[in-house]
């Protein structure tokens, strides 16, 4: 992959998805930083997770080391007051009404991208990376390609200054994901998702399956697990 003379901020929670877009964004851009929001989630165990991640990359992708720069992490507290969700509250997690998981946060994606806008402005990042997915997720309406379409027209009008949202998850399967990371960073890259990364949302880190830890039953996890059998079926068949 070619490498494009931009700066990158990557936001990068310390899950499977944004482990991908981070060494997705390492092998395309010539400066990637991170990003992370602690707003009171369930599953904080994945912001542990985050530091050991990036000096995993570093170690295991030396050609990728001196592009890493820096990390950042914001308390967006705020956003776990004034949900009422299975992530932010100790509750069973089950569809609601609206045909959406209580899983959903309102308007997460929406803020992270804001902040990640304001702080990327300032350090002279022209490029958001999320792993935002319209293929395999739970139906939540900001992971959507038009709602983030939309935001990078908003957010560019509103910065006056071009902002390019890129998320390149988002028409992948999980079992595609895999494919992906393995592309990037071959079987190093994928132990490397499986060993360290998290995404349960119950923060379970105490059982370790195939696909990585977690508790083997919330939808993370289901997703996950079925992404990776997918994945290592289609690899025994290619």
């Amino acid at each position: 992959m070619s490498q494009v003379p931009r700066t990158a901020l990557v936001v990068f929670s310390g899950g499977q998805d944004s482990t991908a877009c981070l060494a997705w964004a390492l092998a395309r851009y010539s400066h990637v930083e991170t990003i992370g929001f602690d707003y009171g989630q369930r599953h904080k165990v994945e912001l542990d997770c985050r530091g050991r991640i990036r000096t995993e990359l570093a170690q295991a992708f030396p050609e990728w080391a001196p592009r890493l720069g820096e990390d950042h992490l914001l308390d967006l507290g705020l956003l776990g007051q004034i949900s009422d969700t299975a992530l932010t509250e100790s509750r069973a997690i089950e569809m609601q009404a609206n045909g959406l998981p209580n899983t959903f946060v309102p308007g997460r994606n929406l803020l992270f991208l804001n902040f990640a806008a304001a702080l990327a402005y300032r350090r002279g990042a022209s490029v958001l990376v999320g792993g935002m997915c319209e293929t395999d997720y739970s139906g939540y309406p900001d992971c959507r390609d038009n709602t983030l379409k939309a935001l990078q027209v908003a957010i560019s009008l509103g910065l006056d200054s071009p902002m390019t949202i890129e998320t390149p998850l988002m028409w992948l399967t999980k079992a595609q994901t895999w494919a992906l990371s393995e592309t990037l960073g071959g079987q190093a890259l994928n132990d490397l998702i499986i060993e360290h990364t998290h995404t349960c949302y119950l923060g379970d880190r105490s059982q370790r399956h195939a696909w990585g830890y977690g508790c083997g039953h919330c939808p993370a996890c289901e997703l996950r697990r079925e992404g990776y059998a997918q994945y290592q079926h289609d690899k025994g068949n290619a």
